[in-house]
């Protein structure tokens, strides 16, 4: 068919029937019209009219309420006259929306991945990029988080100044909020801003301190070794009518035991096995267990073991992995071994903790074959190591001497995103003293400060020594110093 062919539903003139003259005349005859005879002045006069006028339009009907056929139910003519909003401006408005949540959801969800990542410094950058947003309404639990992390990563005057901030943004505090505080000055060793926090809690009816702000503080005080305001507080907590729970009297426990204060850890012992509230646990268990497995004293730890299965309190995988720890310190792999086939029968599962604690038992030997042997089956089971993983195996090859791999070590804890923290920092460190690479520690400890990584006592003692060793007194002077003031920090002012 032609593309040029008239469509089917036009005319053709040669379809149409054709007659003859005849019959044409016949057809014309019948069918003809007879139209009135109309004088020629009257066609001349209609002719001028239509020629010089124009017929004037018809008179607009006035409808009734609801009798247009335009009108919709519901709608009055003022609805109709209203001016509507023109299309782009309601796009303008749909962006504009969609655009503040966008926003809300960018800078809300950076600041809670800074805090997931606990990156301190990124999430107060971001928190105050997003107290400049319009839809920023201040929230107690968003400065929980944030006080929280800064008091974990050693911010407290950070946490201090949020603090202030959430009061003056017209926030009222809450116990939990003074108690997180009270956590960072704590963490930081500054006992006495601490205090201050806890005094400040005591006069204000609606935040006094519970169970969980002492057992912070006690645990601070045990660490700086400040049994004397150990005591001050129980008392306080009995003038409260609280009394300690387990989890307390496990910190001072411990704080007992890594000083040596055995007759005291003795009596609180004896104090929780005699008492309704803080019966000895599997806790208990472990701490007493720990401390002897750190202290070289395998027979007592043995003893101990056994006197608290008498009490009732079964082991767990922890208690085993302290189990090997003390083995392990002690070069006695034949009960080391023996404990962990224990595990495998009794179906306990080898954790990143037990692992860590056979290769720490290598790696302090420089045994790099047996060390390299227990990471790879770590590996080959799916657990995942850690920051303690990292730094036996980086202190394993610097004792051994092979220091290459040291580097492949701390290249393979970047792929892996493990957290460098000052005891990563200090396996490295020892690396480099250990391979006589005193620019190279030089560069990891400039390094570690520009993380905002404090260095402590064994950072300082390994750097000494390595200077010392070469006679490089001055550089011994100007860290001794940085020691000095490390250890003795002046008190924040609240």
């Amino acid at each position: 068919m032609s593309l040029l062919a008239p469509p089917s539903s036009s005319l053709s003139f040669s379809s149409s029937p054709s007659l003859s003259s005849d019959s044409y005349r016949d057809h014309h005859h019948h069918h003809r019209i007879h139209y009135p005879i109309i004088s020629p002045r009257f066609l001349s006069r209609c002719a001028m009219r239509s020629a010089s006028s124009v017929a004037p339009p018809k008179k607009k009907k006035l409808w009734k309420q609801g009798e247009y056929p335009g009108d919709v139910a519901g709608t009055s003519s003022f609805d109709r006259n209203k001016k509507r909003t023109p299309s782009k401006n309601i796009k303008k408005k749909i962006d504009r929306k969609d655009n503040l949540n966008s926003s809300v959801s960018t800078v809300t969800e950076a600041l809670s991945d800074s805090i997931n990542n606990k990156q301190w410094l990124r999430a107060l950058q971001v928190f105050e990029m997003l107290k400049e947003q319009p839809f920023y309404q201040p929230k107690q639990g968003t400065y929980m988080k944030l006080i929280s992390l800064l008091g974990k990563s050693g911010q407290p005057q950070h946490a201090q100044n949020l603090f202030n901030s959430m009061i003056q943004e017209g926030l009222d505090p809450t116990p939990e909020l003074y108690t997180a505080l009270l956590a960072a000055y704590s963490r930081s060793n500054l006992i006495d801003s601490a205090f201050k926090i806890l005094d400040e809690m005591t006069k204000l009816p609606s935040c006094q301190p519970d169970i969980y702000t002492y057992s912070i503080l006690i645990k601070a005080c045990v660490d700086a070794s400040r049994f004397d305001l150990v005591e001050s507080l129980y008392d306080k907590m009995t003038e409260m009518s609280l009394t300690p729970n387990t989890v307390t009297q496990n910190t001072v426990l411990a704080g007992y035991g890594k000083a040596g204060k055995f007759d005291q850890m003795e009596k609180v012992l004896n104090g929780m096995l005699n008492s309704p509230t803080s019966k000895p646990d599997v806790w208990t268990m472990n701490t007493i267990l720990g401390l002897f497995a750190n202290t070289g004293q395998i027979e007592t730890m043995e003893k101990w073991y056994e006197k608290f299965k008498n009490f009732g309190i079964e082991p767990e995988t922890r208690t085993f992995n302290v189990l090997i720890n003390g083995y392990a310190r002690k070069k006695m792999y034949d009960k080391m071994s023996t404990v962990l086939s224990y595990m495998r029968k009794m179906s306990f599962p080898w954790t990143t903790s037990t692992y860590n604690n056979v290769i720490e038992a290598f790696s302090d030997v420089g045994d790099v074959k047996n060390m390299e042997f227990t990471f790879d089956q770590m590996r080959a089971e799916g657990v995942r190591g850690d920051t303690k993983t990292f730094c036996c195996l980086i202190r394993g090859y610097a004792n051994g001497g092979i220091f290459h791999k040291v580097v492949n070590m701390v290249e393979l804890a970047g792929k892996l995103e493990i957290a460098e923290n000052t005891s990563f920092y200090n396996a490295v460190i020892y690396a480099c003293a250990k391979a006589d690479d005193l620019m190279e520690m030089e560069r990891v400890f400039r390094r570690m400060k520009s993380k905002e990584c404090k260095g402590d006592v064994m950072t300082f003692d390994i750097m000494v020594e390595a200077y010392r060793k070469v006679g490089m007194n001055d550089k011994v002077f100007d860290l001794e110093q940085e020691r000095e003031m490390m250890l003795n920090p002046k008190q924040l002012t609240i």
